[in-house]
Order: structure tokens, then C-alpha cells, then sequence
């Protein structure tokens, strides 16, 4: 498709935004700028480290802004003066101001790694998956002052698999957010996109996960805690105490038997899992990771922890996890 550059910013910061920015830079537009967040220390040395989009952005050779406040006068007039058609906006990690967003001809977009309304926040590819949703997606959106209340321009979307993770899911939302940006783009550039209003009646939150979201409570039902699993892996992570033990969980399979044992209680300890009961049928793990170990088989953590059925686990937060 031929059509006129477009001027573009680029805001974002994670891994995720990455895919996003290697499009653009493939595409016919002309990108002025980067704008990140700063760098972070990392590790236990503390050393700073970059974002992965200024990392790439860097080896591009594009200019990297990294503002410490981007409601200042300052910085709003420095993107004036640069004169872009289009924001473009991939969990870059702060809420826009008003003031922010009315600089470009053509606004700012944002992609949003959910089919909206469903899922406004910061962590919509993990609450798909703990909400069980048998659709996901990404939603291109003219950003408004709200939190993801913006008109939507383009969707796009994907079946998950059964045993989808956030992990597994993340990469994929993200280059499927990628392709739908520059369609939107080749759209807009055209003038023949139009927008559509989100139902408020239809939206739901997904706010930022906390480590004190991963603590299962075993009297949920066995699907519910599988998802659960699932959509914290690989962080924050669901997690249990056996014997004082923190154990964070991982490949989890319902197994359709309706425990003779209370919620919590394990009821087969073998090299293939360990079976749990839960409040509404049982619960395969078949993956653990031991509190300041590697994550390991089940065969192989009970090599060091001989566990039998009866025991009971525990689901009681520590104040680490409060924090």
C-alpha cells in the first residue's frame, strides 16, 4: 500500500512494546523519537539497566528520551516542536496527560494487550488467562484521559491453547499487537478508520498483580486455581506452604475426581505429580519450585522432601508476600 508517511513518537518500555517498534521500523513511516522509561537497577550489584525498547531503539540509532516527568511544560513543548502526526503508545507504563495527548495531528494510539472492554489496566494478558477467556487479543485505542476508556479502532485476535501461560501468551499478544498496528496506521494514514465506542456495562479491570495474588486458596474450584497457575507464571507466580516449605506451582492439570479429603489435602505424592484436593475436584502439579532453588519436576523435588497423601498444605501469606 502507498500512502504518506507518517511522523511518529514511539512510547513504550517492556519487552513487550518491542515487536511494536520493529514494525514501525520496517515500515514507511519516519520515527523521530523514543520515549522510555529511565533505566532501573537490576540485580544484586544494583546496576542500571536499559529497557528493552531504548535497547533496541539504541541499536536502531534512533533518539531515546527518557523523562523523569512527562506532564512538565518543558517536555510537552520538546514534542511540540518536533511536530508529530501520531503518538504511538505500547505499555509504556504511566497514564498520559490531556495536555500530552493533544499534541499530535492524530492523537495518541495505544496497544492494548486485551480485546476491550475487557481487561482496562496493567496486566490484561494474565487476567485473560485467569478469567478463562476462550478469546484474546489486542485492541488498537485512541487514547482519552481515562484508564484504556478510549475509542477502538482496530482488534485483533487469537484462540489461546489449553494450557496457555502468561509467558507463553505474552509473546504471542505481542507481535499480534504489532501486526494491528500498522494496519491501523496504513488506515489512519488514509483516512478510513473509523472508531467505536467501548460499552462501560461490558469492562472489566485488570489491575497490576501483587506476589499476595499467587497464595491459592484450596477451597476454590479445581479450574479456577489451574487458571489461576497459569496466568501468574512466570510471575508473580501461584505459590503454597508444605511443611513451612514456600512452593511456587507450575503445569497444573484438572483431574476430574472429587476428592474424599478436605480442600488442601494431598492425595498422591509420585513422580507424576502431586494430587491435591480442592474444593471442587482435584488438582495435578507437576512442576514446583522451591523457595531459593530451581524450578523442578515433582520426581525430583520429592527425592528431597518425601511427601505422602494426607498431608495437609498450607495458604497462609508470609509478610514478604504482603509487601
Amino acid at each position: 500500500m502507498s500512502r504518506r508517511p507518517m511522523r511518529i513518537i514511539f512510547m513504550g518500555t517492556p519487552d513487550f512494546a518491542v515487536p511494536s517498534l520493529q514494525a514501525l521500523l520496517k515500515g514507511p513511516d519516519e520515527l523521530i523519537c523514543v520515549i522510555t522509561q529511565p533505566d532501573r537497577p537490576k540485580g544484586r550489584g544494583r546496576k542500571l539497566v536499559p529497557p528493552p525498547v531504548k535497547a533496541l531503539a539504541t541499536e536502531a540509532e534512533l533518539e531515546v528520551l527518557q523523562p523523569d516527568n512527562i506532564r512538565s511544560a518543558e517536555f510537552h513543548n520538546e514534542l511540540k516542536s518536533r511536530a508529530p502526526d501520531l503518538i504511538v503508545v505500547a505499555a509504556y507504563g504511566k497514564i498520559l496527560p490531556s495536555a500530552l495527548l493533544d499534541i499530535p495531528l492524530h492523537g495518541c494510539i495505544n496497544v492494548h494487550g486485551s480485546i476491550l472492554p475487557r481487561h482496562r489496566g496493567a496486566a490484561p494478558i494474565q487476567w485473560a488467562i485467569i478469567a478463562g477467556d476462550n478469546e484474546v487479543g489486542v485492541t488498537i485505542m485512541q487514547m482519552d484521559k481515562g484508564m484504556d476508556t478510549g475509542d477502538i479502532l482496530l482488534i485483533k485476535s487469537i484462540t489461546p491453547e489449553e494450557d496457555e501461560t502468561a509467558g507463553s501468551l505474552f509473546p504471542k499478544i505481542a507481535e499480534l499487537g504489532a501486526q494491528a498496528l500498522m494496519d491501523t496506521i496504513d488506515m489512519l494514514a488514509d483516512g478510513g478508520l473509523a472508531m467505536i465506542s467501548q460499552e462501560p456495562d461490558q469492562a472489566t479491570l485488570a489491575p497490576m498483580l501483587k506476589k499476595l495474588d499467587g497464595l491459592i486458596d484450596w477451597s476454590e474450584p479445581a479450574d479456577k486455581i489451574e487458571r489461576l497457575i497459569r496466568g501468574l507464571d512466570p510471575w508473580p507466580t501461584a505459590y503454597c506452604t508444605i511443611d513451612n516449605l514456600k512452593l511456587q506451582l507450575f503445569l497444573p492439570k484438572v483431574i476430574y475426581q472429587t476428592p474424599s479429603q478436605p480442600p488442601g489435602t494431598i492425595l498422591r505424592a509420585d513422580p507424576e505429580g502431586l494430587l491435591i484436593a480442592t474444593g471442587d475436584q482435584s488438582l495435578l502439579i507437576r512442576e514446583v519450585k522451591p523457595e531459593g532453588k530451581k524450578r523442578m519436576s515433582v520426581a525430583s523435588f520429592l527425592n528431597g522432601h518425601p511427601l505422602s497423601a494426607g498431608n495437609r498444605i498450607d495458604s497462609l501469606p508470609s509478610e514478604h508476600d504482603k509487601s
